[in-house]
């Protein structure tokens, strides 16, 4: 391994943990439907579990609702069934031909709840990034020793692994808050 991969290498994964933080950071309530929050609901459909956002469109309603229009109309009560066993916090509502959720405005109380959990997401995140650093230094060291690195490449490629995590932190740092400054939007 050179020091090129082991930079591509480290920083991969540091993307990959940005995407699962923006991922996590989908599925939080902030009392406007996002339709990545059905992202998980995965229905029963002729035995097979299919995830609904394939098998139907999601489009979002006055900000508040989700309207969920199924391509094949016969599994509407399969799909009811599966929303209530994800427990999203509302009940669908269905006509026969399309199933609305249609989510309450947040309490403040509820708005700060979900804020700490967005600062948890953040921070185990962070945890994730710094463990990759962490194991990038412990790559380099490896290097050093396998190549005879001279001393000066090896702090610069331990200061290069800094910035790479400082930025990533930084990232991590901004989608929290913008997802905070959103739930707290009234």
């Amino acid at each position: 391994m050179s020091t090129d991969e082991l930079f591509l290498f480290g920083e991969e994964k540091m993307e990959k943990a940005i995407n699962q933080l923006k991922k996590e950071l989908g599925g939080v309530r902030t009392g406007r439907a996002n339709p990545i929050i059905l992202d998980k609901v995965l229905v029963d459909y002729y035995g097979a579990p299919t995830p609904l956002r394939q098998m139907s469109q999601v489009s979002v309603q006055e900000g508040t609702t989700l309207v969920i229009n199924p391509y094949d109309k016969t599994i509407i009560k399969e799909i009811e069934k599966a929303l209530i066993k994800v427990d999203l916090g509302v009940q669908p509502n269905s006509d026969g031909m399309v199933i609305r959720l249609t989510f309450p405005p947040l309490t403040e109380e509820k708005r700060r709840e979900t804020t700490k959990d967005v600062k948890k997401f953040g921070e185990e995140s962070k945890v994730v990034i710094r463990n990759i650093r962490r194991d990038m230094v412990d790559d380099l060291k490896k290097l050093e020793k396998e190549e005879n690195m001279p001393e000066d490449a090896v702090k610069d490629s331990q200061d290069e692994i800094q910035k790479l995590t400082d930025k990533y932190i930084g990232i991590i740092e901004k989608l929290v808050e913008e997802k905070e400054k959103e739930v707290m939007t009234v």
